[in-house]
């Protein structure tokens, strides 16, 4: 009987990790989670890798090797990074095609740096795709403002693209019409688009970070609102999710975009990120169980992943209170006076600032050891 983990596929959604590191891809621990988790994808970010790196000894000959070469630490970055994608992509090359390109793919950001720079990201994304020269990875972008002409600018040039830091409803919705931009600009020059696949991360356990703490203030001053705000604790970023789903609905079941799917476009389908429960007065398992359903993927830390299988309960639950969903945002909004677009906002400014801080302790932890090798 099939556990727990590898039964969420039977309603429709992927499940992909959010871990990469050397031993695990060429251990085998990567190879079984496959065959016998049925997991789907891999995603990583400098943070992820700057916990392989600085705490093992995985990287310490591909280092010694690449000190031989005139490099920076970004370039050492840049080589290790991606020989692990390429590494990984080649394992989830049959899950690629089984599922007909909708999964099996592991997904490379580009450097934090560039979240605010249009040509920059279109520049280094272009380049990461060709050196990685595989069909099933993807480019994570940021779906910041500046973001979204290079999302557009990549999808026309048949790059697959995973679009992070989402947080908005209204940001989330301009990133789905933005890549259907960039297929129907494709399309128009009489190039193929069945092969171009795309997700649009929406994060989620911090919108409760954030919203959690405003709640419990109300609720503690015990007013007329007292009620409403505790009804509302840790369901925020749920609530959102499911309305995201509403708009994806929305813009992928429209006459625009079937006209693409004519031509062999798929659907960018939404995938649920930051799903590691902050608050431990919750369930590690409520972002997951609460948001399973059709044409999402879920991307999961590795110790929720090992949780879900041991005690997760799959089933169909996503578009279970869309409408009691949107009355929590009216709620939120009109009844306790908390602007979540000013909070998601925020939030977006800071994700830059959180994949830029461990990019920089990755460049030094990546020196560090460079300069002790050459000692050694």
């Amino acid at each position: 009987m099939k556990n727990p983990l590898a039964r969420i596929p039977e309603f429709g959604q992927s499940i992909w990790l959010d871990y990469i590191k050397r031993s695990f891809t060429q251990g085998g621990e990567l190879k079984k989670l496959i065959d016998e988790d049925g997991l789907r994808g891999v995603t990583s970010n400098p943070a992820i890798f700057e916990e392989a790196i600085a705490h093992s000894s995985d990287y310490d000959d591909t280092i010694a090797e690449l000190n031989q070469q005139n490099l920076s630490a970004e370039e050492v970055f840049l080589k290790i990074a991606i020989e692990d994608v390429q590494t990984a992509a080649d394992l989830f090359k049959g899950v690629y095609e089984s599922t007909d390109a909708l999964d099996g793919y592991v997904s490379l950001e580009v450097s934090p740096s560039l979240a605010l720079d249009t040509q920059g990201s279109i520049d280094e994304a272009r380049s990461s795709w060709k050196t990685l020269d595989r069909k099933n990875v993807m480019i994570k972008i940021p779906g910041t403002e500046p973001g979204l002409p290079a999302i557009k600018e990549l999808i026309s040039d048949g790059i697959n693209v995973n679009v992070t830091l989402l947080f908005s409803l209204e940001r989330y919705r301009a990133v789905a019409e933005t890549y259907v931009d960039g297929l129907e600009q494709r399309a128009a020059r009489g190039e193929a688009i069945d092969h171009v696949a795309s997700v649009a991360s929406f994060f989620l356990s911090r919108i409760d970070t954030v919203v959690d703490p405003l709640l419990d203030k109300i609720i503690s001053e015990n007013g007329d609102d007292h009620t409403i705000a505790s009804q509302l604790k840790g369901k925020i970023a749920i609530a959102s999710a499911r309305d995201a789903y509403a708009i994806y609905k929305e813009v992928f079941g429209s006459e625009r975009f079937k006209a693409l799917e004519a031509k062999g476009a798929k659907p960018q389908r939404l995938l649920w990120a930051s799903t590691g429960v902050k608050n431990k007065d919750y369930s590690p398992l409520m972002y997951i169980e609460a948001l399973i359903g059709p044409d999402t993927v879920n991307t999961v830390p590795k110790e929720t992943l090992e949780i879900y299988r041991e005690s997760g309960s799959p089933a169909d639950r996503l578009e279970n209170g869309i409408g009691e969903a949107r009355h929590e945002l009216y709620l939120l909004e009109n009844k306790l006076g908390i602007d979540l677009n000013a909070i998601t906002k925020k939030l977006e400014e800071e994700g830059i600032q959180k994949f830029i801080k461990p990019f920089e302790s990755l460049m030094k932890v990546i020196s560090d050891k460079r300069e002790q090798i050459k000692a050694e």
